[in-house]
């Protein structure tokens, strides 16, 4: 039996369930670029600095708690823990819409990190319990599209909201749909294949094979500590922690570079602002579709990373001067740094067992947020500090150039494991 045969139905099942869940977490924590452009440190007179630290306090409360929630979530359930945190995270976004002083702005986004700590994590272990090897790449590539696709309908929705309404109405208008999407989510959600009354026994008995005979496959690991300690967790956590200065230091804050370079207002910075994510999304399913066919990771991976630094060096070497073809250039890196992550989330599933993949996953994803925190509090610092996006260009562009390198050093799976002889490849 090969991977698209067992059980398709899964694909419609799942992963529109697993792309609006993660959409929505992603709209609540990327909505702040907006806030920003449209005058949110004005009214509650918040300095330059002060707001690329506000910006990037989101992320040190990701960061604590990613560990924690992958454990549960590995241990107990996933539909349970993204159920309380869907809840928890979109009233913390919609709170975010009523504050009138500098400390709740900060405690507010700081516990929106805590609690969407463990969404990804927890969503990469689901999508495991699920999809085989040989889909996983793609399976993890429509979870994290809910990143590019929401900032590109989010980038204009928001830019007229903020047009028409102001920054508190578009807050609470887009905290609000999370909480009523946790009804839906556990209504629709099992944690395994077993527990799913739409799948046949015969369905459910060809999974748990299939699933069985990669574990088969995968050198065992006795514990966290020890799945740690491997060279390729440590490497592709510090490259994780270099990638996500990029992503995150683009994300926040393209809306204000953009506004700033230009002349143009709110709604057509919004426009401006979604087509990097439209590009994204494109290059975000050739790369996990041809990883998944041609079964190589890392190979997709980083080639995108090096042509975002490289875009955004050409950036950089434009100046201020030049904004359309920084822009374009712009659009060329958004997308470049989007490609790889259904390829790059493949890989520690491939490379260790699963009572520890999960753990390694989320340890990855919290230097991942602890790099977003510095690429989004370093990026705002120094387009505040120097009037211009150039500096924060180089530093994306070297921090992206260290990425590459960290990926080449990683031992690709197939060397770290015995190539699979089992039908679930196709073979």
């Amino acid at each position: 039996m090969t991977s698209t045969s067992l059980a398709p139905r899964r694909w419609w099942a799942i992963m529109p369930i697993v792309f609006i869940t993660y959409s929505l977490a992603y709209l609540d924590r990327a909505n702040y670029g907006f806030a920003s452009a449209a005058g949110i440190n004005r009214d509650l007179g918040i300095s330059p600095a002060l707001s690329s630290l506000i910006g990037a306090l989101f992320f040190l409360g990701y960061f604590f708690f990613q560990l924690p929630g992958a454990v549960y979530a590995e241990r107990r359930s996933v539909r349970t823990l993204v159920f309380a945190s869907l809840v928890l995270w979109g009233g913390c976004a919609a709170l975010t819409g009523v504050v009138t002083n500098i400390p709740s702005l900060m405690a507010i986004r700081f516990v929106l990190g805590v609690v969407e700590a463990a969404v990804m994590p927890a969503m990469l272990i689901f999508i495991s319990n699920w999809f085989t090897k040989s889909e996983r790449s793609r399976a993890n590539t429509f979870l994290i599209l809910g990143n590019p696709v929401t900032v590109l309908w989010m980038s204009v929705v928001s830019g007229y909201l903020v047009h028409a309404f102001g920054w508190r109405h578009m807050f609470i208008a887009e905290g609000a749909p999370a909480v009523i999407w946790a009804v839906c989510w556990w209504c629709l959600v099992r944690d395994k294949p077993a527990q799913a009354s739409w799948l046949s026994d015969e369905e459910k008995r060809a999974l748990d094979a299939a699933m069985r005979a990669e574990q088969a496959a995968i050198k065992p690991v006795r514990n966290y500590a020890e799945a740690f300690r491997t060279p390729a967790v440590m490497l592709l956590s510090a490259q994780y922690f270099c990638w996500s200065i990029g992503v995150y230091g683009f994300v926040l804050w393209l809306p204000s570079i953009v506004k700033n370079g230009s002349s143009l207002g709110m709604v057509e910075t919004g426009w401006l602002s979604a087509l990097p994510y439209l590009a994204a999304t494109i290059a975000m399913l050739a790369a996990s579709w041809a990883s998944d066919k041609l079964d190589n990771r890392r190979a997709f991976v980083w080639p995108f990373l090096l042509v975002g630094a490289l875009a955004f060096a050409g950036s950089y070497a434009l100046g201020s001067t030049h904004f359309w073809f920084s822009y374009a250039l712009l659009v060329v890196a958004g997308a470049a740094m989007y490609a790889p992550y259904g390829p790059f989330f493949a890989i520690v599933p491939e490379l260790l067992p699963k009572n520890v993949a999960g753990g390694a996953m989320a340890l990855i994803n919290s230097m991942g947020a602890l790099g977003s925190f510095v690429g989004s509090y370093v990026v705002g610092y120094l387009n505040g500090a120097t009037g211009s996006p150039a500096a924060s260009y180089a530093f994306m562009s070297a921090a992206l150039v260290v990425s590459v390198a960290l990926t080449l050093a990683v031992k690709p799976p197939r060397e770290a494991t015995p190539a699979y002889a089992t039908p679930i490849h196709g073979k």
